[in-house]
């Protein structure tokens, strides 16, 4: 069984959201079409925003990974983020996660990326475990958040 990654074109849009969607539905967060739809085809278009891959599973699209940048005085340069991941329920436990982690981990050298961070919900305990099992750790900072209206 073969593990592959797709760069996401705008003809990927449909199954991106289609993916997009059930992730929303399994880590209850509000999916709003039209507002994804925009921020999806953004980064999907712009290079300088980050990398988005279709996780591709003996030639079948079965889920994606978004990779976002920033930059960091901290971390010495660019940063990346893995925004969501997300593997369709049927193929999970099978190591493709992990697969997918050490794809993005490969590709970073080559986008200059000194670090990786990823976010996870505080009581998904599954999901923190397997994290570290691939080699992230907990830091000693909170992540917070404020929206700013436009």
């Amino acid at each position: 069984m073969e593990t592959s990654f797709k760069r996401a074109e705008i003809s990927d849009i449909e199954i991106l959201m289609e993916f997009i969607r059930e992730f929303c539905e399994v880590d209850h967060h509000p999916f709003d079409d039209s507002s994804i739809r925009v921020a999806l085809a953004k980064i999907v278009s712009d290079e300088s925003l980050g990398r988005v891959w279709l996780i591709q599973h003996n030639n079948q699209a079965i889920g994606y990974i978004v990779l976002t940048f920033g930059y960091s005085l901290e971390y010495r340069g660019r940063e990346a983020v893995i925004d969501e991941i997300y593997i369709r329920e049927g193929h999970q436990g099978q190591g493709i996660g992990k697969r997918a982690i050490e794809f993005v981990e490969e590709v970073s050298p080559s986008l200059e990326i000194k670090v990786l961070h990823l976010e996870v919900e505080r009581e998904n305990t599954a999901a923190q475990n397997f994290y570290r099992k691939v080699g992230f750790e907990a830091q000693d900072s909170y992540l917070m958040t404020k929206w700013i209206a436009t």
